[in-house]
């Protein structure tokens, strides 16, 4: 993706002198809510692989994340017919 203005931008970074998983972690990264969306996020992780495996022991680990999001398109008041203070046009 492009370079762009982000509407939201989030930076996060976690340290663990040790990190131990009970079972194999299910995430996900969702966006509701109405409207189209441009979205990105990554992580970058030092001595902890992509996949990790229950109960081993990992040291030293650190986490950088990053997730931006941007609406896409025509704002949502202009789309519903709503005038500039967000009032419903009649």
């Amino acid at each position: 993706m492009e370079s762009a203005e982000w509407d939201i931008s989030f930076r996060s970074t976690v340290h663990a002198a040790r990190l131990r998983f009970a079972e194999e972690p299910r995430t996900a990264v969702r966006f509701p809510g109405t409207g189209e969306r441009e979205s990105t996020s990554h992580s970058d992780r030092d001595h902890l692989p992509e996949k990790v495996a229950p109960s081993h022991d990992y040291r030293d680990v650190t986490v950088g994340y990053r997730l931006e999001t941007r609406l896409a398109g025509e704002p949502e008041h202009r789309r519903s017919g709503a005038d500039e203070a967000g009032r419903r046009q009649s």
